[in-house]
């Protein structure tokens, strides 16, 4: 199903259109930012919290990272300041990234099994398919951010992976 090329090229994806997103969102005022637009999450500020949460949450279940302490509930609300949420993402993206350099096939075996907040109960699933859906729900929710701000007049270049990530700039890879 997946490799750990395929990480690599996710998380490199993922950084390059957080950067985009950030500089888009970057350009509206802060209660533009926080305006609810009836998305799940709220706002473009909610959403990105959300994905900032989200990472972590899978984080903590992959790889040990903090807690982020909060709810799926309380996602939205992680950061208050857009400043400080963005260095939260920076941050967290170049984290991402130095992980999926260094996983190995062996990391991507077996099955995961943690307690689900949402769920309220322990789920046992392939790592495989959690890794897939990690880097899913981070493409899921950036659409919404992305047409969120594109209702707002803001542009984020491209958004399509093969125009944006080359597997030639991978670690490891042919080209790198």
């Amino acid at each position: 199903m997946i490799s750990p090329a395929y990480c690599q090229v996710m998380t490199a994806y993922n950084a390059e259109m957080n950067r985009r997103l950030y500089a888009a969102a970057s350009r509206l005022s802060d209660a533009e930012r926080k305006l609810p637009r009836g998305v799940f999450f709220g706002s473009i500020h909610g959403t990105l919290n959300h994905l900032i949460w989200g990472d972590s949450m899978w984080m903590l279940r992959f790889a040990g990272w903090d807690n982020p302490g909060l709810s799926i509930r309380e996602s939205a609300g992680v950061f208050d300041d857009f400043s400080t949420l963005t260095a939260a993402r920076v941050a967290l993206d170049a984290r991402l990234e130095a992980w999926a350099a260094g996983i190995t096939e062996a990391d991507l075996r077996g099955e995961l099994t943690w307690f689900s907040g949402a769920l309220q109960k322990d789920v046992t699933r392939p790592r495989r398919l959690l890794l897939v859906h990690m880097f899913n729900h981070q493409t899921h929710h950036r659409g919404q951010v992305h047409a969120m701000l594109t209702a707002c007049g803001q542009d984020t270049g491209d958004t399509d992976l093969p125009f944006i990530v080359s597997l030639d700039d991978q670690p490891g890879r042919a080209g790198a």
